[in-house]
């Protein structure tokens, strides 16, 4: 018991020390962190550590996801959803095929099948392992892309790993694997969508902040078992639960409880990615010594699993340009139907624009519009302005194509699906082993060198940006000042009551906040701003309410 204590306790200080020290000698922290892993399974308390490969995959990678789900802006994954889409289900079935030719080839005896399902097991990007790019000035575009797709994409992979591994001992079909593939993204957003607002729901009447905390805990688990049991995908049931709650918590929970959980999830996240990392190096001399026992190479082991990289590289990088040029042709698309929707835009902001609207809504559909109607019209039309602004404000071009292809590192899901392979799998060792090899030689290579890449190709800094930030800052500012003056002043009390007028007062500045959250909610659904600044704003106003409430308390 107290060894078991000694090794959880250094772990978290590994953990905490790796984030310190890790931005300070230019590494990402899960790059020490598998150093550490690895050191660590030479120690010989932890040599016979065995890790459980579902715990990862169903203990960990749950609320990762809804974590990173509920902190990705919803609208921007909308945005970008044609890119992520293609990147997690397309980009993955592609490669996994591919990949299963080449190992097919340089693995003797192995087949097709089994070299599909470690294309599988190779393909998708890790949610966790793209966190080392969120610490680079990368594009918030690019961010969004590479969210999205390590989001979805687990899922995509785990299919086609147990579609493969059902062709070695059946016969394929095309149409089975496809109606599998869409009942499990099916039932994983029923499921997902109903826990995420059955969550919600519940955890509105919980005032504590402490209690709300935990239920949120178990908010992933309760998605992704039901999920999982209907046949769905567990992991897409966490993600969409936490697109839901996302959305929705800063209408529904108090500034208090959003607070609360930002901070304990943002522990939980670092806790969880930590050990991610480490059970990776951890598992290093167990894997070798399987390989040896097997009498495989450990080093054409290598050697396919450097190649294999290279292949997944190539693979990313040829459907990523072509998929460039597609979204410059819909910018380019965009940019002339701009002036249009501007036009509609201004027609609608006036009450004859409105009358004119509606007049010929009537006279080339035969059919009245109704004041509701041409409200979602109206609405309809600032959205879809604020989404031709958000893709011409950062267009993609070849340095963010470079980005998204260089950031797709592999990580610990590779590591963890690799040892669900059956006890039969042909050479299942020394496939366990090139799979590790992959996660390891990405995260190395790629993370390694993805912040001096992006130093190098940056482009030079005009400061347009930054005004443009200031701009749109300042539109924000305006916003909630409208916000703050629609609300109308309160009568003063009766005689002279210095309690009666202070919380009158208190009462008064919270609704004044009530209504800058409203404005500001309203804009995040509309897409007219900036979502990292915007969210900065709500933030704002949160700890504003929550020092007011706080005095109130004080006082009483």
């Amino acid at each position: 018991m107290a060894e078991s204590l000694v090794i959880m306790v250094v772990a978290l200080l590994s953990i905490a020390a790796t984030t310190v020290i890790g931005p300070k000698v230019g590494l990402a922290a899960p790059l020490l962190l598998v150093a550490i892993g690895v050191g660590a399974s030479f120690v010989p308390a932890l040599r016979d550590v065995e890790i459980d490969p579902e715990w990862i995959l169903e203990g960990l990678l749950p609320p990762l996801l809804y974590s990173s789900a509920v902190s990705m802006p919803a609208m921007n994954f909308r945005r970008e959803f044609r890119a992520i889409s293609g990147l997690s289900v397309v980009l993955v079935v592609a490669s996994a095929l591919l990949l299963g030719v080449f190992f097919m080839l340089v693995i003797p005896d192995l087949g097709f099948a089994w070299g599909v399902a470690l294309g599988a097991i190779i393909s998708p990007t890790d949610a966790v392992a793209t966190s080392i790019v969120k610490q680079t000035s990368v594009s918030k575009r690019v961010v969004a892309i590479l969210d999205g797709e390590s989001l979805l994409n687990d899922a995509s992979a785990l299919v086609v790993l147990r579609t493969a591994i059902v062709a070695t001992a059946a016969s394929f079909s095309f149409w089975g694997a496809l109606g599998t593939f869409a009942w499990s993204v099916l039932v994983a957003a029923v499921v997902g969508a109903l826990v995420g607002v059955g969550n919600l729901w519940v955890r509105k009447f919980i005032a504590a902040a402490p209690v709300n905390s935990v239920v949120s805990f178990t908010v992933p688990f309760i998605a992704a078992v039901p999920a999982e049991l209907a046949g769905g995908s567990g992991l897409v049931a966490a993600v969409v639960a936490g697109l839901v709650t996302g959305v929705g918590a800063p209408r529904v929970l108090s500034p208090r409880n959003r607070l609360s959980d930002t901070q304990n999830w943002h522990t939980m996240e670092l806790v969880l990615e930590g050990v991610v990392f480490l059970t990776m190096g951890l598992q290093i001399k167990h894997i070798v010594e399987s390989v040896e026992r097997d009498h495989a190479g450990v080093g054409t082991a290598l050697v396919i699993a450097v190649a294999a990289l290279a292949l997944t590289l190539v693979i990313r990088a040829a459907y990523f340009a072509p998929a460039l040029g597609v979204i410059a042709r819909r910018a380019r698309r965009y940019a002339r139907a701009q002036p249009r929707f501007e036009s509609l835009q201004e027609k609608l902001s006036t009450p004859e624009g409105r009358a004119r609207t509606a007049e010929k809504f009537e006279a080339t559909r035969g059919r009245s519009l109704s004041e509701k109607r041409l409200d979602k019209f109206a609405t309809r039309v600032t959205r879809g302005l604020a989404d031709i602004d958000y893709f011409l404000r950062e267009p993609l071009g070849w340095r963010e194509g470079t980005t998204v292809v260089w950031a797709g590192m592999r990580g610990a899901v590779t590591v963890a699906a690799a040892q669900t392979l059956p006890a039969d799998t042909p050479q299942r060792s020394i496939l366990i082993l090139v799979a590790y090899a992959v996660a390891v030689a990405s995260l190395t290579v790629q993370g390694g060198t993805i912040g001096p890449l992006l130093a190098m190709i940056a482009p030079k800094d005009d400061g347009s940006r930054a005004a443009q930030d200031a701009a749109e800052r300042e539109r924000l500012l305006q916003l909630i000042r409208d916000a703050a003056e629609a609300v109308p002043e309160p009568e003063p009390p009766a005689g002279d009551d210095r309690q009666a007028e202070f919380e009158l007062a208190l009462r008064h500045r919270i609704a004044v906040l009530d209504a800058q959250r409203v404005a500001l909610l309203d804009a995040r659904d509309d897409g007219t701003f900036d979502a990292d600044i915007l969210e900065e704003a709500l933030m704002n106003v949160d700890a504003s309410q929550i020092a007011i409430e706080l005095r109130g308390r004080h006082v009483e």
